[in-house]
């Protein structure tokens, strides 16, 4: 059988912040291969699966070495011999390996860059690109909205605001090619409007803006004149998204907002966000309220879920059991799907069943510490998932994935049509 499993091999390789990571090869007995890179977040939630760092001086303690070692003498030969195109099996098998409940023992870097190499490795046995093989060879009838980060704060800018990404959603365009097109004008502007201001101080994380601006709103306010000064109708051609990443900021109910000068309560909180979703054109926040403020986000799903997204990232990390939970109770309408939360494919796919079980819907995100590798791309349009956030519209591990977009339209009989308005959350 040409799709069995011959050899698995890994390599360190580094990420986007310069930090090691690691790479998974795996070769097919007919020739073909797949590989795939871990990415790592910054902003994470505490129910992720965990990263298997060495600790120590070395690269400030974030070296992968025993990751690596535990691939080469318990996870390559345990797969040597499987189907590569049973991918239930393959992870069933790496999460017994691991035997925690969070991947804490091998790593969950090592166990999704296997996961993910072994379905690049199918769909090259197979002679088909990834998104097609995970789509059963159908053609999707369009090609994921994208999400683009345009100015970056929190963890991912040295906290120079609070909120963590400020994004833009050409919700008016018709086609992929367009919503890029009509988010570098967005970016171009913002950028000479910071610059103009003296408040630039580079680029974040995700290679949105690093705003040096005196509060969170006035960020809002800057990004909303630079979708006007670019040409646009806010809310008409493009909308504001937003992740708070409140865990950064948030416990027990409480919140500290350095740019706001004061600590929120709860329900100050998400009568801000409420005062915010007023006044700008907002259709998606993330996280608003922290992970472990169940009952604000209750509340300010309550309060606004029937008019736009409700993201759960930190509080559902990929989990199809938080899911499904965060919908008994009516906290968010949507969730991230982020693969490296989860650690493998399979339970990656089960959080995205578990939220279409459940009414939500679904953006297939990357992490702030990424790479060149394009897989959640093609896990989005294989799997049917309507938004895409890869951050922000530079720096090339970026603009990988966007331009990976760009040659997966092309393929597609819509020619990079974008999901109906009607089926969004906000449409």
């Amino acid at each position: 059988m040409k799709t069995r499993i011959a050899r698995v091999s890994a390599r360190r390789v580094w990420d986007s912040r310069g930090r090691p990571t690691i790479e998974v090869e795996i070769g097919l007995t007919g020739g073909a291969c797949g590989r795939a890179i871990a990415p790592a977040g910054a902003s994470t939630g505490t129910g992720e699966a965990i990263d298997l760092r060495d600790g120590g001086p070395s690269f400030g303690g974030m070296d992968v070495k025993r990751a690596l070692a535990g691939i080469d003498r318990e996870i390559a030969p345990a797969l040597v011999g499987m189907d590569a195109i049973d991918q239930g099996g393959i992870d069933l098998r790496l999460i017994a390996l691991d035997g925690t409940p969070n991947k804490a023992r091998l790593g969950g870097n090592a166990l999704i860059a296997t996961s993910m190499a072994a379905a690049h490795a199918a769909a090259a046995g197979l002679g088909l690109p990834l998104w097609k093989y995970l789509s059963g060879g159908a053609e999707p009838g369009w090609i994921p909205l994208p999400e683009i980060q345009i100015f970056g704060g929190g963890a991912h800018a040295g906290r120079r605001i609070d909120i963590q990404d400020l994004m833009v959603v050409a919700v008016g365009a018709q086609d992929f090619a367009t919503a890029l097109d009509w988010t570098a004008e967005v970016y171009r502007c913002a950028g000479r409007l910071l610059a103009n201001k003296g408040r630039l101080a580079g680029v974040a994380d995700e290679g949105g803006y690093w705003p040096m601006l005196d509060s969170n709103e006035e960020a809002l306010s800057l990004l909303l004149h630079a979708i006007e000064v670019a040409g646009f109708r806010p809310g008409e051609d493009v909308a504001i998204s937003l992740d708070i990443a409140a865990s950064e900021f948030g416990r027990e109910g409480l919140y500290r907002l350095d740019r706001e000068g004061r600590i929120f309560s709860r329900d100050e909180m998400i009568e801000m966000l409420i005062d915010w979703i007023n006044k700008y054109p907002i259709v998606s926040i993330e996280d608003p309220l922290a992970e472990d403020d169940e009952a604000g986000l209750v509340a300010f799903t309550r309060a606004v879920g029937d008019r736009l997204q409700v993201i759960g990232d930190d509080f559902l990390v990929t989990n199809a059991q938080r899911v499904r939970r965060a919908a008994a109770v009516g906290a968010c309408n949507s969730v991230l799907i982020k693969p490296n939360q989860a650690g493998t494919l399979t339970e990656t796919r089960a959080a995205l069943d578990a939220a279409r079980d459940s009414g939500y819907s679904a953006v297939v995100s990357a992490r702030s510490g990424e790479t060149e590798d394009v897989t959640i791309v093609h896990l989005a349009v294989g799997w049917g998932v309507p938004q895409l956030k890869v951050g922000s519209f530079t720096r090339s591990e970026r603009m990988a994935k966007w331009n990976e977009g760009l040659r997966i339209s092309e393929s597609l009989p819509t020619g990079g049509a974008l999901p109906p308005r009607a089926s969004l959350p906000w449409g």
